[in-house]
């Protein structure tokens, strides 16, 4: 099944996009042609030509006038229309142009070249409307005009000629029918910066705005809208330019579950005036204000959401438990679609209708709603992009359908995240495949918050949307491919790593949720849980984060001038804001341990804190002046006033009463000594730090080194400049003597005890104890035919998911299992952890359980569901992680086996790990291949 939008390239986009050209024909060139627009009553055809112009234009062609009588044609031109047009019928008739595999086609176009009576025609026929603006924009995009060519500012470059192939072909249909942005949480992005930069006029989100989110639209094949819905805009009906221009768009208007019937109650349900938002006092008053909007939107394209909440996005008024809620709706329903069938003049069954089952209105749902078989029923993720729900194979059968509404932005419990695009697109495409494999396939729309800085995700899903057979490709290749199209062949591999690594970075822990606090109610920030030991988790976080900054910054600089704006954009400022805020808020959690410790670099800390902080105040401005002040206004780097973005007060330590050096380190406590402990035949390392108590620069040098090790440096000296320390590399390389590492400090000895234990003999693949910790990655083990494997999805870049097509188990003898075989070499106390992904069950008549073996022990059963925005499952959003603990009194050194067998189909498995009592406490381990050089 391939898009509409592969079909129409040229072969250069084609090549670009690693897909197969078109068949070589005549050129056809669009550097001087007249444009053709068939009237089509709502005038769509002519803003889909005065759109070509202007790209053509902006490539360095010059277009004519646009007209609507092919007579007024010059030699070459280019004809916009649909089926339903006179214009169009007789020249594909002239041309012998067959329009009989669109007819009645929804969102086609067919593209073709001829010659008739001395004029050369470019056919841009659409089954419909959008159809031939997609035709439109399909031609613009192979001819090199990105669709963020103004959302993003990725210019246009200009050339001599524009040349297209004339080849004829025809697009194929959408794979999902409705494909929609939200517009949401606009308070501190797209608001303002209309409000005070683009829409002087209105003073707010108007016509001019959505004139160019309509456009954004048409160039990434959305064609429904749920429009800005927050007291601080202006209702979308509020405005009377808004639905006519989305009338000349031919988009659909949608609107939100909080929204019932195209009502924005933030601002159109005045209580003062109106009385309460209270279905159970007031039916007829709030039908009424039902009726108004509906009569207002006869003739406009829509989708009726239908249900009822509370008129601030919570819980209806007037109910308390589920069951009358569930009464309620059931009314509520009926009644809407009465109105919707009086007022519309057709039956209600003809009318698009949706139930977004969100929170309590799927609670409700659940417990045994009924609902129309054509109201399309829309499953939600749980804000953190884990749908809450799929179809059942009995609600498959529903003619309304199923959709999904899913988010890359959230304002709300337990924590915001609205400053930059971080979810991960290896997570969007396995919940959308979810969707996709459970046929949700009626409508698919996006919460994007202020479209940017969400760029690059909303296109692909939105992409995934349009075309489900992306959902079988790699992320990352589909991400290479958007930065070859926006920077370049040559660098868009290059770039997709530093994305795909952003993303990884952020999969554990999201920047705004750095200040391990949690939101409504707002709870101040906490000591970070990479903290949590010697600190040497949060030193290989900021040397990750830094690393990407420096490894984007480099690429930025061979990145061309007329590119400059839209890698700042869409790249340079999400890696640098996500490395700032991870930094400051790193150093001052480092900077009070290391003041514990009585280190003299705890000042320095608390400096880079503060030069991070004053980067992200500069990074972003340099974003809000970025073209010209083109986006005053759009970037806010502190949505809410959230404490995790706040200044923090800066804390400035005294010198230690201590003096000479020191190491800190996490080891294992041999006799009186903390021991590094390495495992003979395995090179590794690990990380030592040097540091002074007293400010003052002193030398050092190693004196004494056992042939088995190695450290990064001989010698060196502890200054201001490094922060009286200097961070090391202890390496052990498998097979040499091991012991103590003395270092001259000044005028003392600093020892730094190692040691190496031997380990069992075991298979090939056998994980082996580490440091007290067994980490075992999902895809590490063998498993069965229940299991299938996710790659790049997770923190150890592949998970293992139990197969959405098993039926629910009573025992791990129905099942197939996956099996880790493991060494430890410490006889002591454990905990085995099985985590998961928090995904939830499939349908709520079962929970999300598997079987769990150690060696040849009994099975024990595990449940990863859980319960509504409960305690545990605000923790597993906010890391990514659904865990089971299975704590182990006394463990044996050996070799060991864990086999899991799952009984319920969906869970996904990211890691096992074994922690031995003692081990360092880690807030999450990095894949093995992740850490940088300074921590390994």
């Amino acid at each position: 099944m391939k898009r509409a939008g592969i079909m129409v390239m040229g072969a250069g986009l084609a090549s670009l996009l690693g897909l197969a050209a078109p068949a070589p024909a005549a050129e056809f060139d669009l550097t001087r042609v007249s444009l053709l627009a068939a009237p089509d009553g709502e005038g769509t055809t002519r803003i889909a030509a005065e759109l070509l112009a202007r790209d053509l234009t902006a490539l360095g062609g010059r277009p004519g006038a646009i007209v609507e009588d092919a007579a007024n044609c010059a030699a070459m031109c280019v004809v916009i229309g649909t089926t339903a047009s006179p214009i169009v019928q007789q020249l594909a008739a002239q041309g012998g142009v067959d329009l009989s595999p669109i007819s009645g086609g929804w969102e086609r176009y067919v593209r073709a070249g001829f010659r008739v009576a001395g004029r050369r025609y470019l056919l841009i026929v659409g089954s419909d409307a959008r159809g031939a603006a997609y035709g439109v924009t399909d031609l613009s995009r192979a001819l090199g005009v990105s669709p963020w060519e103004w959302w993003a500012d990725v210019t246009p470059r200009r050339r001599e000629r524009i040349v297209i192939d004339d080849a004829a072909f025809v697009s194929r249909a959408p794979s999902v029918k409705y494909r929609g942005i939200f517009l949401n949480d606009e308070d501190w992005g797209l608001e303002p910066w209309a409000a005070k930069t683009f829409d002087l006029e209105k003073g707010n989100i108007g016509p001019k705005t959505y004139q160019r989110v309509f456009e954004l639209m048409w160039r990434l094949k959305a064609n429904t809208l749920w429009p800005a819905m927050h007291s601080v805009s202006t209702p979308f009906f509020g405005d009377p330019g808004n639905a006519p221009l989305a009338k000349r768009y031919a988009i659909v208007i949608g609107s939100s579950h909080a929204e019932p019937m195209l009502r924005n109650n933030l601002r159109e349900w005045d209580e003062g005036q109106r009385g309460g938002f209270d279905f159970t006092r007031r039916p007829q008053a709030i039908l009424d204000y039902w009726r108004e909007r509906v009569g207002e939107t006869r003739g406009q394209e829509a989708i009726y959401t239908v249900g009822l909440r509370g008129l601030h996005d919570g819980p209806m008024q007037g109910v308390t438990t589920t069951a009358a809620r569930r009464s309620i709706l059931e009314d509520v329903v009926g009644r809407q679609r009465g109105l919707l069938a009086d007022t519309l003049g057709r039956p209600a069954t003809q009318v698009p209708q949706l139930y977004v089952a969100y929170h309590e209105l799927q609670e409700a749902y659940d417990a045994g709603l009924t609902l129309p078989g054509d109201v399309t029923l829309m499953w939600t993720d749980d804000n953190y992009g884990y749908l809450r729900r799929l179809s059942t194979p009995e609600e498959q059968k529903r003619p309304g359908g199923a959709g999904v509404y899913y988010h890359l932005s959230y304002w709300g419990r337990p924590h915001d995240y609205l400053w930059l695009g971080t979810t991960h697109p290896a997570l969007i495409r396995e919940e959308m495949g979810r969707a996709w494999d459970t046929d949700a396939r009626r409508i698919w729309v996006v919460n994007v918050g202020d479209i940017k800085p969400v760029e690059y995700l909303s296109q692909y899903f939105l992409d995934l949307a349009f075309d489900g057979k992306l959902l079988d490709e790699a992320p990352r290749e589909h991400l290479r491919r958007f930065m070859a199209e926006q920077f370049g062949a040559a660098e868009a591999g290059a770039i997709a790593d530093v994305m795909m690594r952003f993303y990884d970075l952020a999969w554990p822990r999201k920047p705004e949720f750095m200040g391990f606090g949690q939101t409504e109610w707002v709870t101040p920030n906490r000591p970070s849980g990479y903290v949590r030991s010697d600190g040497e988790e949060a030193q290989a976080r900021i040397a990750a984060y830094q690393a990407l900054a420096a490894q984007a910054e480099a690429i930025g600089t061979r990145i061309a001038k007329d590119r400059q704006d839209a890698f700042y954009e869409l790249v340079l400022y999400p890696v640098r804001g996500a490395a700032g805020l991870n930094t400051r808020i790193l150093s001052l959690d480092l900077a009070e341990l290391y003041a514990r410790d009585q280190r003299a670099s705890a000042n320095a800390y608390v400096a880079g804190a503060k030069a991070a902080h004053a980067g992200l105040v500069a990074d972003t401005g340099r974003y809000n002046a970025l073209a010209g002040g083109k986006w005053r206004g759009m970037m806010d780097m502190a949505p809410r006033r959230l404490p995790v973005f706040a200044e923090p007060m800066w804390p400035n330590w005294q010198s230690s009463t201590q003096s000479g050096c020191a190491t800190r380190l996490w080891g294992a406590w041999i006799g009186d000594e903390n021991v590094l402990t390495f495992t003979r035949g395995i090179p590794a390392a690990r990380p030592v730090t040097l540091y002074q108590h007293q400010p003052q620069a002193t030398a050092w040098a190693v004196s004494d080194m056992p042939a088995g090790l190695s450290l990064s440096q001989n010698k060196g000296e502890l200054n201001a400049r490094g922060g009286y320390e200097q961070r090391l590399t202890l390496r052990y390389d498998g097979k040499g003597a091991v012991g103590p590492v003395t270092l001259r400090c000044g005028d003392r000895p600093v020892v730094v005890h190692a040691t190496a234990l031997t380990p069992p003999n075991v298979e090939p693949g056998t994980a082996i104890e580490d440091e007290r910790r067994v980490t075992m990655p999902a895809l590490t083990a063998s498993y069965g035919a229940d299991w299938e494997a996710i790659p790049d999805l997770g923190s150890q870049h592949g998970a293992l998911r139990a197969k959405l097509t098993l039926p629910s188990r009573g025992s791990a003898a129905q099942g197939t299992h996956a099996t880790w075989r493991f060494a430890t070499m410490t006889e002591a106390g454990a905990t085995l952890h099985i985590v998961a992904l928090p995904t939830h069950p499939r349908d709520p008549a079962h929970g999300l359980r598997a079987a769990v073996r150690l060696d040849d022990g009994d099975w024990q059963t595990v449940d990863f569901a859980t319960t509504g925005r409960s305690d545990q499952w605000r923790q597993n959003v906010l890391t990514n992680t659904a865990i089971a603990d299975i704590p182990l009194k006394s463990f044996p050194a050996g070799q060991h086996r864990v086999a899991i067998v799952p009984l319920d189909p969906g869970l996904i498995l990211d890691r096992v790990e074994l922690v031995l009592d003692g081990a360092r406490p880690l807030y999450a381990p990095l894949a093995s291949d992740s850490w940088p050089e300074t921590a390994r």
